[in-house]
């Protein structure tokens, strides 16, 4: 058991699970205009919606990510709304460099969560970010900024070394979520999980490896997070 911050909830659990079934809801699809450049969305918020949540791709998916796909669905089905969003324009993507400026990645997440708050429909919810791979590391930069003003965070397989500057400043509700295979990514969270002095939780998919490909890992992942922003965008 790895020491932790007194007084800081926090807790580290082993999922596991059975089955998966992919699938998303019907789209809503939004333009969001961060510094000039045009992001595609997809919004869906539920009626009588507790929370929104923002989802940041890892560098070379985007907002069709089948994976966040499946937990924004599960996530909805708490009554939470999503907004899956391409972090870069198309003629950025094909960049090899500009899917790793973690600095760009932030500013977006940032320049997103901005745009959302203005909309009608997010008025008055708490808002919370889930970030995948290097998308985590501009989730927890972008929490770190109090500009946001975040209620959770959710990372799966997240590239979190790449946020270390900015881990003593995270002062929401986080989730961690990495596969028991998934070496070195499970020793970074571990050291990042240690850092970290807001309510936490590091939960490891016991057998999962990077993308969760395994029997029942992505359902364990989305019913963690479906929780977890259930309970804290409430």
């Amino acid at each position: 058991m790895k020491s932790q911050a007194i007084g800081v909830p926090s807790r580290i659990k082993i999922l596991g699970g059975e089955g998966v079934v992919m699938g998303t809801g019907d789209d809503s699809i939004v333009t969001i205009t961060v510094d000039g450049a045009e992001l595609e969305g997809e919004l869906l918020v539920p009626e009588g919606a507790t929370g929104l949540v923002l989802f940041a791709h890892g560098s070379g998916s985007s907002r069709h990510s089948p994976r966040n796909n499946f937990v924004a669905e599960r996530v909805r089905d708490r009554g939470v709304g999503t907004l899956l969003f391409d972090l870069l324009t198309e003629r950025e993507d094909r960049i090899y460099e500009t899917r790793f400026d973690i600095p760009l990645l932030t500013d977006r997440l940032v320049g997103a969560t901005r745009w959302l708050r203005n909309r009608e429909e997010a008025a008055d919810l708490n808002v919370g970010y889930f970030g995948s791979s290097t998308g985590s590391a501009a989730a927890l930069r972008a929490a770190a900024r109090p500009e946001t003003d975040v209620a959770a965070v959710v990372s799966r397989g997240g590239r979190v070394d790449m946020a270390e500057d900015s881990l003593e400043r995270v002062s929401t509700a986080t989730l961690f979520l990495v596969g028991g295979d998934d070496d070195p990514v499970l020793e970074w969270n571990e050291a990042a999980y240690n850092r970290l002095s807001c309510e936490k939780s590091l939960e490891v998919i016991d057998g999962a490896s990077h993308l969760f490909e395994e029997p029942g890992a992505l359902e364990a992942v989305a019913d963690a997070a479906a929780e977890w922003f259930a309970e804290t965008l409430a």
